[in-house]
């Protein structure tokens, strides 16, 4: 524990979770969130935001490694976990900046130390060009920058890409909707992780027992596909619109953590994300994917630790 950062219980279970109320702009919402305790009431607090087909427990080994020294609290965006969307939500990036927001300002702890992952690294990057205020510091794990590499490596089943097509697709939507929770949970680790191999077997199996889960939520697929069609949308658009601009506008000391073997989205696009964040360092892990917080928990948490504590980087 010389780093301060304690041995890694990878048999921890995801901490309970519990529902937030929000008024938002499309009606009344209940975000669903996981907290970690830090070592005392007072501690600084960090957010975790997932990607696509995530959930809040996506964090639970990286906030176990940080209560030493901050709490943690990790969120099921709008249409993901237990987060049910409300009526006209829009799935977009900026929307779920809009929602996040909002869970900050309720939780009165800002400013926070936000990370994200992938899609969930995207919204973040919005969060914080948009309220400053409210953030300490930025940690980005291999966000969603515009990629539009046609690479069938980047699916976790290749009947994904004909499933979007209008005729075709209704018949492979079906086929796609019979796999098994656990063939699921498996095909997901062996496209985000370097070494899948080395994932226990009881965390697929709580993987597994998630997708159950989601599978009977009615918002959960619908949730899914709307959100990755935004996502797609938003690498489209003209570039003065374009995720890239946004980078620049971010006054918080900022970290980007890449996997040299991530396949969804390319660590190419990781010296240009640190470069364009004015305060912005990067750490690109060899032997990693594309949850690198899942995967390499205990250097994330070396990191991100000393993103918060490093004053003097800037």
């Amino acid at each position: 524990m010389a780093d301060g950062i304690p041995p890694i219980d990878l048999t921890a279970k995801p901490p309970p979770g519990r529902h937030v109320e929000l008024g938002t702009r499309w009606g009344p919402m209940r975000v669903h969130l996981r907290e970690t305790p830090g070592p005392s009431p007072r501690a600084a607090t960090a957010v975790h935001l997932h990607g696509l087909a995530g959930s809040s427990t996506n964090w639970t080994d990286l906030a176990g490694l940080l209560a030493g020294q901050l709490r943690s609290i990790a969120l099921d965006l709008p249409g993901f976990g237990r987060s049910e969307p409300p009526p006209g939500f829009g799935f977009t990036r900026q929307a779920n900046a809009d929602v996040v927001i909002s869970v900050l300002e309720q939780l009165d702890a800002a400013p926070v130390h936000l990370s994200g992952n992938s899609f969930g690294a995207a919204v973040a990057i919005e969060v914080a060009a948009l309220r400053p205020d409210l953030i300490a510091s930025l940690t980005l794990i291999s966000p969603a920058m515009p990629d539009l590499r046609l690479d069938p490596r980047r699916l976790s089943d290749p009947r994904i890409a004909v499933a979007m097509l209008p005729v075709l697709g209704a018949r492979t939507r079906r086929g796609l909707a019979a796999v098994t929770p656990a063939a699921r949970a498996e095909q997901l680790v062996r496209l985000c992780f370097a070494e899948p191999d080395v994932v226990p077997s009881h965390r697929l199996a709580e993987a597994a027992a998630e997708f159950e889960e989601c599978s009977r939520l009615p918002w959960s697929g619908p949730a899914l596909g709307r959100t990755t069609t935004e996502l797609i949308r938003s690498w489209l658009v003209p570039p003065a619109r374009s995720l890239w601009r946004r980078l620049p506008e971010i006054a918080a000391p900022s970290l980007v953590v890449w996997g040299s073997e991530d396949r969804v989205v390319t660590v190419r696009k990781a010296p240009r994300t640190a470069t364009l964040l004015p305060r912005g360092r990067l750490l690109v892990l060899p032997r990693t994917g594309h949850v690198a917080q899942m995967e390499r928990p205990r250097v994330v948490a070396r990191a991100l630790l000393g993103l918060v504590q490093a004053d003097s980087w800037w």
